[in-house]
Parts: C-alpha cells; sequence; structure tokens
C-alpha cells in the first residue's frame, strides 16, 4: 500500500475539468515530483489533496485512510503537510517566533493540561522542537531576525520550516525555489533531499524549475489539461516524446547537460 493513493480524482469548476481522472501513488520515503506547462491542474490536485478545494469524484487515501474532502486542518493533523506558492509568514515576527507560532497551532494543550501545570513543559518543548527545526533548515544565524527583513531564500526556507512545525510524514512543496537564485536553489535542493535523509519525510513537489526536479527527485509525474501524461524517472520523462511535444516544446529547456 502506498503512503498516497489517488483514483479517478477530479476537479470540476462548472464545465471545466481542471483535473480529470488522475491517479498517483507515492510510496514513503519518495521525493516525487509533478511537472506541467502553466495552467496543466499541478497546484489544483495540490489543493484538493491538501483539502484547500473538495474533489468533484474519485479517491484521496493517506496511510490507507480516506481524506478526501477533508478540512485542510484535519489533514495535515493526520501528517499530510503542504506549503503554498506565496510565502506566507508571520512578517512582524522573527524566525523563531514564526516555527514557535506553527508549533502553538499544531500543539495538544488542552484546559486539564493547564491545570495540571503541563502546559508549561509542552511549550518548552515546543521551543526546543523550533530551534531544531530552524538549525536543520539552515536558518540558525537569522533566528532573531523579523521574517520581513529576510532574504527571500530564507524566506522560502522559513516557509518550509514553518509546515515541518506540524510534524509531517509528507510534505507536499509548491514550487519551492520559485524565484530563487543559483545559490539559494542549491540550499533549497538540500534541504529537499535532508528531509528525506534526516527526518524521514516523504515528498511531493511541484515545481517549474527543471533542473531542480531532475536533480532531486526519482519519479516524477507529468500532468496536462488535468491528465496524467506520462509517468517515469527522470530519464525517461526527458527522453518521452509527448512530453516533449506537450512541455519541453522545441527549445531544450534543460540545457546541454540533459
Amino acid at each position: 500500500m502506498a503512503l498516497l493513493e489517488v483514483r479517478n480524482l477530479s476537479k470540476n469548476f462548472g464545465g471545466l475539468a481542471a483535473v480529470s481522472e488522475f491517479d498517483l501513488d507515492v510510496e514513503e520515503g519518495e521525493i516525487r515530483g509533478i511537472i506541467g506547462p502553466n495552467g496543466a491542474g499541478k497546484t489544483t490536485l495540490f489543493n484538493v489533496i491538501s483539502g484547500t478545494l473538495r474533489p468533484s469524484g474519485g479517491s484521496i487515501n493517506f496511510e490507507g485512510q480516506s481524506i478526501a474532502g477533508k478540512r485542510p486542518s484535519a489533514i495535515a493533523a493526520m501528517g499530510a503537510v503542504r506549503t503554498f506558492q506565496r510565502t506566507a509568514l508571520f512578517e512582524d515576527f522573527d524566525t523563531m517566533g514564526n516555527v514557535s507560532i506553527a508549533r502553538h497551532l499544531h500543539a495538544k494543550e488542552t484546559i486539564f493540561g493547564a491545570i495540571l501545570g503541563t502546559a508549561r513543559k509542552m511549550e518548552l518543548a515546543n521551543e526546543r522542537r523550533a530551534e531544531e527545526i530552524i538549525e536543520f533548515i539552515g536558518l540558525g544565524e537569522v533566528k532573531h531576525e523579523l521574517a520581513i527583513n529576510l532574504s527571500h531564500g530564507h524566506q522560502r526556507a522559513l516557509n518550509v520550516a514553518m509546515a515541518l512545525a506540524a510534524e509531517p510524514r509528507l510534505l507536499m512543496l509548491d514550487e519551492p525555489v520559485a524565484g530563487m537564485n543559483p545559490g539559494e536553489t542549491a540550499v533549497m535542493t538540500d534541504i529537499i533531499r535532508n528531509l528525506r535523509k534526516d527526518w524521514g519525510i516523504t515528498v511531493i513537489l511541484v515545481e517549474h524549475d527543471m533542473r531542480t526536479v531532475m536533480d532531486v527527485c526519482e519519479q516524477i509525474t507529468v500532468i496536462n489539461f488535468g491528465r496524467k501524461l506520462a509517468e517515469g524517472t527522470p530519464d525517461e520523462i526527458v527522453s518521452n516524446d509527448d512530453v516533449i511535444e506537450a512541455y519541453l516544446g522545441s527549445e531544450d529547456i534543460l540545457g546541454e547537460d540533459f
């Protein structure tokens, strides 16, 4: 049984099928890339899986349990968490504050804990965990910097750190290297690899930067007009005639190395 199983998934907006009869299996420990042209349905697919949008049809199972139509908070609590294209930060809080807030949003504190005095212990544990996340992401040197003053690369990394605060088993990254320079992209690529290596997190990423996708993903799914066009290893995808025609086009956007 795959960690995430999507079967015959559809999402319609009026008469437009943004996602149609889509199947996807993501195994535990995998780093899966999802690519396709603008408007192909990639973000809609993420939105339906994560609960931001309700599916029009089909099934979505995470760890064998149906999550189709559940609220985003319920899906995140089960361990499937996503980031967004636009970085959503508390700009007037520092890095540590942002991750600490994200930890509190997922804390299991109750009124009984407050009465029994365990709330403070939980707060200290959350602070320690926030510190661990910040160091892992590489933001230790800017942990007291206001989010609004961080570089674009650091803001994107903080966005991932806040998602990690939810303790995901599956992390869905929506264009994690968008707008980054080559140095920032290299750092984020290492973070994605280490999410699996050091934390055992399964990763799905939607990304337009083909070099990053080819570099970090073992399996790639191509979506076009809301349907699965192809699936396979990076070598299989880059040599697939249907993908070249529909997505890569006449120009070799991957460069000579590919």
